[in-house]
């Protein structure tokens, strides 16, 4: 069975570009299956591009092969990989956006795509992505399309830090979504294995936050109040992907704004959780 392809981009879905790198595939593949994940990535945000592809993969049947294309000019900085791991397929460049990724789970096989000569002088680095895509959705093997290596670039920004004292755990804001809430790099786990139960305090710029909730419609503690009433208070909660996020309560960005207007929170701006 042919296995579905998945995009995720900065290319925006003004443009062609999204539309011909459809074609493109289906001229390779003329059933393929082609689903989008977002074509809004801020323009060479590996950062970005490695939460929304960390938090989206498991959705997908194992054996989906996932085409990122942020930031994939070939040079000698960033070369071009394909990696199997956990039972799915990721192509992009090898500019630490899977680094995310293989901090959890150890990838079953990397290669460095080498196939570029094979090609008319005309191709781009999109239209190589495309034809390993396909070649693995047929179900080719990692070896014919690139030489086997043992690791790829680790980008350690995406990391959370823990005080030496082991008092306080260091992150720093990785996506804004939709609802202009503010994810963080603290995930789940590492909060849990650093507080062992202990009385914490988020801290931002200029406020701070006492408690992390199960979920957004936690905040209405008071049965004697509308849930209304409510709306637009700060809140934080561990998403559905993990990690730290930080929201404002029913915010509507474009009326009454968001954690990450009212809150003056934006990309990388640091969030500390201290524990007592």
């Amino acid at each position: 069975m042919m296995s579905i392809i998945t995009l995720t981009t900065d290319y925006g879905l003004k443009d062609h570009f999204v539309g011909s790198l459809k074609g493109k595939i289906l001229s390779e593949i003329p059933e393929a299956r082609i689903i989008d994940i977002s074509h809004d990535i801020d323009p060479f945000n590996t950062a970005e591009a490695s939460y929304v592809i960390g938090a989206s993969y498991l959705s997908f049947p194992k054996g989906t092969v996932h085409l990122i294309g942020v930031d994939i000019e070939l040079n000698k900085e960033n070369q071009h990989i394909a990696m199997q791991w956990n039972d799915h397929y990721f192509i992009c460049a090898d500019n630490g956006i899977l680094s995310m990724l293989t901090q959890k789970i150890l990838p079953q096989k990397i290669v460095a795509i080498n196939i570029h000569d094979r090609f008319p002088a005309e191709y781009t680095d999109l239209d190589v992505f495309i034809q390993v895509a396909c070649h693995i959705a047929k179900g080719g093997l990692l070896n014919v399309i690139g030489k086997e290596i043992s690791e790829i670039k680790e980008v350690t920004e995406l990391q959370a830090v823990v005080a030496d004292d082991g008092n306080s755990l260091k992150g720093y804001v990785i996506y804004i979504d939709h609802f202009g809430n503010v994810v963080t790099n603290i995930s789940k786990k590492q909060f849990l294995e650093i507080s062992r139960g202990r009385p914490y305090e988020i801290e931002m710029k200029p406020k701070s936050i006492k408690t992390i909730l199960p979920n957004y419609s936690a905040i209405a503690t008071s049965d004697k109040y509308p849930i209304k009433t409510y709306e637009g208070e700060k809140l934080a909660i561990f998403n559905e992907a993990g990690f730290l996020e930080i929201a404002i309560f029913r915010s509507n960005p474009s009326k009454v704004g968001s954690a990450n207007s009212l809150l003056g929170l934006n990309y990388r701006d640091v969030i500390t959780v201290k524990f007592f």
